[in-house]
């Protein structure tokens, strides 16, 4: 990649990146990128929990050799020494924050490991960040980025009408987006008190390759694609506003880079659909690629309610897109068939991890 590449020059100054979580969906996602579009080194920190793999950056590492620009450190956020001692070893200028458990199934079902990651963690993260930051010198103190990569779930539940925005209220309803909104309080908190350089990410649901396969999208192409039920929760009716994931990453980069200190930025797709809907455009896709199992749609089967399960979730990305020039670039039903096709190309991995799951279980 040219070093004068958009990344590049986004990136700027900022020359050593930290990324947390770099072995799960998203912040494998941004792993990627950085190594094909940036010249940046790369600091990849995972815990390698139960949702972690590699193989989508071990894909990238094995076209050319990057061994001058990445490293992967196994580091739990919840140990503050190890936390404290990566800070220090890999020195950052950028420090991108995706470690989290996400699922919302298992923090209903365990809520601890959500507290101990998702806020001891980020504790121990800033404390970590903090140290370092007050040690750069001024030329770098300017230039460095805490971002902080957070969900719309912490505003709670939307009726048929409104949208989230950045002045929404938190009203987070379940204890993943309980432990995501005190994650999200602790940085700002970092930000006025000990005036860390941070920016906060609320997002929308990301679909695309490489998701781990207990999301709602990978399950439904997989039991399709196996002729299994289709869990369905509830009436179906529950609305989620989908973000390719892609689109996701660029969101970040800009904010990471453009945004204002400070501030808080909403990421949504403009994809709002029932979950209903999904899974039809899903089988939909699958009808078409394989006609003779079709239609898919009739294994859709509606299974009891999540507890606590938010109506509808609905992002306006109004601010970024004014602010940074940021919208997504993709439509969610073509990126539907391209996530739909690329997890029938790739079962032997779905499988594994598939696999991995039920011995958890």
């Amino acid at each position: 990649m040219p070093a004068n590449s958009y990344l590049n020059e986004l990136l700027g100054d900022r020359k050593r990146i930290l990324v947390t979580g770099g072995a799960g969906f998203i912040g494998g996602a941004v792993i990627r990128k950085l190594l094909k579009e940036s010249t940046s080194k790369i600091f990849n920190i995972d815990k390698i929990g139960y949702a972690s793999d590699l193989t989508s950056i071990d894909e990238v590492l094995k076209t050319k050799d990057y061994s001058d620009r990445y490293k992967f450190s196994k580091v739990d956020l919840s140990n503050s020494d190890e936390t404290a001692k990566v800070i220090n070893d890999s020195d950052p200028d950028l420090i991108m924050h995706l470690a989290a458990e996400s699922h919302v199934d298992r923090s209903i079902q365990g809520p601890k490991d959500f507290i101990n990651s998702n806020i001891f963690g980020t504790f121990n993260l800033l404390e970590a960040t903090r140290k370092h930051y007050e040690s750069l010198s001024n030329k770098r103190k300017h230039h460095f980025r805490f971002l902080h990569i957070s969900t719309d779930e912490v505003f709670g539940s939307l009726g048929l009408k409104g949208f989230f925005s950045e002045s929404t209220s938190y009203d987070p309803r379940s204890p993943y987006s309980a432990s995501k909104a005190s994650s999200d309080h602790l940085v700002r908190s970092w930000h006025h008190t000990y005036e860390l350089p941070i920016v906060i990410t609320n997002c929308s649901n990301n679909f695309g390759p490489w998701q781990f396969p207990e999301k709602l999208i990978p399950v439904a192409i997989n039991k399709a694609l196996a002729l299994k039920s289709v869990p369905l929760y509830g009436d179906g009716e529950n609305i989620r506003d989908w973000l390719y994931v892609d689109d996701h990453i660029d969101a970040l980069f800009l904010a990471a880079n453009k945004g204002k200190v400070g501030d808080s930025y909403c990421v949504g797709g403009y994809g709002e659909k029932k979950n209903i809907e999904i899974l039809k455009i899903i089988c939909r896709i699958l009808d078409e690629i394989y006609p003779k199992h079709s239609p898919h749609k009739q294994l859709i089967t509606k299974v009891e309610d999540r507890k606590g399960h938010d109506r509808r979730y609905a992002i306006d990305p109004s601010k970024i897109k004014n602010e940074l020039g940021w919208k997504p670039k993709h439509q969610l039903e073509e990126r539907l068939e391209t996530t739909v096709k690329w997890y029938i190309k790739n079962k032997e991995w779905s499988q594994r991890l598939i696999n991995r799951l039920k011995q958890r279980t």
